[in-house]
This record gives structure tokens, sequence and C-alpha cells, in this order.
């Protein structure tokens, strides 16, 4: 298994979260579209060349994101990137994936 964090606009987080359950995120037992989020602030400064979403290059922007957590078997690795960056609006989406060990 692997658990995907990804950080996301607030009005993205139903578009993303969508998108990478139906690439197969999400399922625990007899559970389907589990996740879990809670809100922060981002920051990033877009440099020369960049074609940010938010904000203006060269200027450092802090903003209001989620941070979504969700996981999904090895097998969907591909798959469910690819939704992810689909669906975020961002030009650089941030995440990570995490090995998850089972017991």
């Amino acid at each position: 298994m692997r658990k995907l964090v990804v950080f996301v606009p607030p009005d993205a987080l139903e578009a993303v979260r969508d998108a990478v359950f139906e690439a197969g995120a999400g399922r625990i037992g007899d559970y389907d579209r589990c996740c879990w989020y809670t809100e922060g602030t981002g920051t990033f400064l877009a440099r020369e060349g960049a074609d940010p979403t938010i904000g203006e290059v060269g200027k450092e922007e802090r903003v209001r994101e989620l941070r979504l957590e969700t996981i999904y078997p090895d097998e969907a690795h591909e798959a469910v990137v690819a939704a992810l960056r689909r669906a975020h609006p961002y030009e650089e989406p941030a995440f990570d994936v995490i090995q998850v060990l089972e017991p």
C-alpha cells in the first residue's frame, strides 16, 4: 500500500478527491472514498518561466490549502498520480507518496 499526501486549494478538493478515488485510491476493507484532510497555509515563490495559477512571478505567496491524505494499492500508483495531475489546478502540484508497511 501507499499513502498519497497532496496539498489542494479548497475549491479543488472535490475534483481531486473524485479523480484519485476513481483511479483506485481510498479503499480500506469494505469502505470506499476514505481520506483525511485539514487546513493549513502553503507558501511559494514563482520563478521566471513559471505560469502560476495563483499569484504572480517574483512575489512570495501565502495561500489557504487543504492537506489531503488517502491510501491506494501499489498497482494503482501510475493511475492515481496521473489522475491527481489531471485534476489538480496547480501547474506543479505538491504531493508525497509514502510506502505503507502492513503488519
